[in-house]
């Protein structure tokens, strides 16, 4: 039982610690111009959003959050985005891998009007490191695209896929 306990507060000691190294991570990258939103309240049912994935292609293949809409980063077209979405006051929540690139395509939307957009914390890595469920075009997953070997350390479930290239070097 002594043990049970002690391991008990061991795990819980590593799960805060892993969220308080991602709040340092976020804070180094990020402006907080965006308000966070976290994967326990999304995953709420009563919680409606519309879920934009600031992720490439390639990651979004791999798995995405349920009903999500792959918007890119780097060929991220604001104009084409917001002509999918007509209601400016709709509850918006952007993700990417962890939180960094999913701010800067928030950050263009509260810019073009937008009145109700939120970032992910943690993005999807804490969506699957809560056991929450991913999926990809076939159904549900258990693949993550990891972005990248040093970026990848932060997920810590699922199984971490790379691009092609990453996994030649």
């Amino acid at each position: 039982m002594k043990n049970l306990i002690l391991l008990s507060f061991l795990l819980l000691g590593i799960a805060g610690h892993s969220q308080s190294s991602i709040k340092k991570l976020l804070k180094k990258y990020n402006e907080e111009s965006v308000p966070y939103i976290s994967v326990d309240e999304l995953a709420m049912p009563k919680t409606d959003a519309i879920l934009l994935d600031a992720r490439e292609v390639s990651e979004f293949n791999v798995s995405h959050l349920e009903d999500a809409i792959c918007v890119g980063y780097d060929e991220f077209n604001l104009e084409t985005t917001t002509a999918l979405l007509p209601d400016k006051s709709a509850t918006i929540v952007v993700y990417c891998s962890l939180g960094i690139r999913s701010e800067d395509v928030a950050e263009q939307l509260k810019n073009a009007g937008y009145t109700n957009v939120f970032n992910l914390f943690g993005g999807i890595f804490e969506w699957k490191n809560n056991d929450f469920t991913i999926y990809n075009t076939e159904g549900e997953t258990d693949d993550v695209h990891a972005f990248s070997k040093e970026w990848s350390k932060w997920l810590t479930k699922g199984n971490k896929i790379y691009d092609k290239l990453e996994n030649d070097e």
